[in-house]
């Protein structure tokens, strides 16, 4: 994780002092297995290796976002943060996750969690931020990560056709409440239908 954080921060700031606009996908290997804090993480969190990987996390993310804001590109940078599922705490390491979770719920008030069709595991941490151009809140929309190649598509100004990714920028960006109606959902080589409020497993 910090080899690839720094390469992120050299691709940024390359990108920045040629005044190119870019595209950054960044694809952590963390917090997922294996569970490989560094020297100065380990025992951090007391929450175990898990823990202490969720922590590094933070801190990558803390220093992408402190680079762009040094560059003084943060005003012309959309970001997003987001996982492909919900929480897990035991995926075949053993590390007192679960012993020394106390009062913390990973899944909030949700069921289910990672291989699950449940809430949990597939209603995902998703945040979109950019900096004068998306004020802080809170929405209810239901959209899916697909949504973002015509949606950011929309954004620059291309358009694209493929059928299920829908476009969602007003959405993301505050300005609409008005996400989708339905959505189709996979965990684990099961699917469920959503539609409003309702899931059909």
């Amino acid at each position: 994780l910090p080899h690839f954080t720094s390469k992120a921060i050299s691709f940024i700031k390359n990108q920045s002092a040629a005044a190119n606009p870019f595209f950054l996908y960044f694809p952590m290997p963390a917090p997922h297995t294996p569970w490989l804090p560094t020297a100065g993480f380990i025992g951090r969190s007391n929450a175990g290796e898990y823990g202490d990987f969720v922590q590094m996390v933070d801190d990558a993310v803390g220093k992408l976002l402190q680079s762009i804001e040094s560059l003084g590109i943060s005003e012309n940078t959309m970001i997003v943060f987001t996982s492909d599922n919900g929480p897990v705490l035991n995926d075949g390491y053993y590390d007192d996750a679960v012993e020394k979770l106390g009062n913390h719920k990973p899944n909030g008030p949700l069921r289910g969690g990672k291989y699950s069709l449940l809430e949990a595991g597939t209603r995902v941490p998703f945040f979109i931020y950019w900096k004068g151009s998306i004020y802080p809140s809170v929405s209810d929309a239901m959209v899916c990560q697909i949504d973002l190649l015509a949606s950011i598509g929309a954004l620059v100004g291309e358009k694209v056709k493929i059928t299920d990714s829908k476009n969602m920028i007003d959405v993301f960006m505050g300005k609409s409440n008005n996400g989708r109606k339905s959505l189709i959902i996979e965990a684990n080589t099961k699917t469920a239908f959503r539609n409003g409020d309702w899931l059909m497993i």
